[in-house]
């Protein structure tokens, strides 16, 4: 459903993200992992298409969204690191606005809206000014507003900043019943524990290019860390060891 190929974006001299071929069938719930400045946003905001790439191709389930922005972005839902939303407008109409933007609207757009408003505990406030919300309420807003037009694919980056922990829970559950319904999701996160206990398969990347992709066991292979966990393995991969190792002489 999600396919990049040689996916490149550079700023001048620097180069964000470094060719990168990466393919995520349908069903999956692939988690993204890096430290920070690694690349893991940019290459989500050119899979949503919020970014143009320098150079190579994102295909949403085989449409490629440079060339028909549109067909592609109609299969696709984004859920940004930053809530920002029109604070002027209501929840409801805040989705309404996002449901006609992919040309919905109607009786099956206001059940489907009640029903993310309820499963958020948004209900309440359904008819009250964004202004108002919380940062976690916008969040929650956000998310509710990515699956309104019930997309095949959704993109999520760093989707637990900000909830609370009965919303987290909820929003791992939602996005299993997604996948197992054959939706796809690609999650962005810094939380490891997250990644190992939702994600089907996971890619490490580091300074623009993937360094690792595959199931947990493929990682542990590929790392030659036995079953000591992903913190290891990220680590491992990543460099950070060695940091790490420093720190530790450090308080010795």
């Amino acid at each position: 459903m999600i396919e990049l190929h040689a996916l490149t974006k550079r700023y001048g001299a620097f180069t964000a993200v470094d060719a990168i071929d990466l393919q995520i069938p349908r069903g999956q719930l692939f988690g993204f992992l890096g430290p920070n400045g690694a690349g893991k946003t940019t290459t989500l905001r050119m899979i949503a298409g919020i970014l143009r790439p320098t150079s190579g191709t994102v295909r949403i389930g085989g449409i490629d969204i440079t060339r028909e922005p549109a067909a592609a972005k109609a299969k696709l839902g984004y859920i940004p690191d930053r809530p920002f939303i029109y604070e002027k407008l209501s929840g409801a109409e805040f989705l309404r606005f996002v449901a006609g933007l992919y040309g919905q609207d109607g009786a099956a757009v206001e059940r489907r809206m009640d029903e993310l408003l309820a499963l958020f505990d948004l209900t309440p406030w359904k008819n009250e000014l964004v202004e108002s919300y919380s940062h976690g309420m916008r969040q929650k807003l956000i998310i509710a507003s990515a699956f309104l037009h019930r997309p095949e694919v959704i993109v999520v980056d760093e989707p637990m900043v900000g909830l609370d922990p009965k919303a987290a829970r909820i929003l791992k559950d939602l996005f299993r019943e997604y996948t197992r319904r054959g939706h796809t999701i690609l999650m962005s996160t810094h939380t490891l524990e997250v990644a190992e206990s939702v994600c089907d398969q996971i890619a490490i990347i580091q300074g623009g290019r993937i360094r690792a992709a595959g199931t947990m066991a493929e990682l542990y292979a590929s790392a030659e860390s036995g079953t000591a966990g992903l913190e290891t393995i990220f680590l491992r991969l990543t460099g950070e060891q060695a940091a790490r190792e420093l720190v530790e002489v450090l308080d010795a």
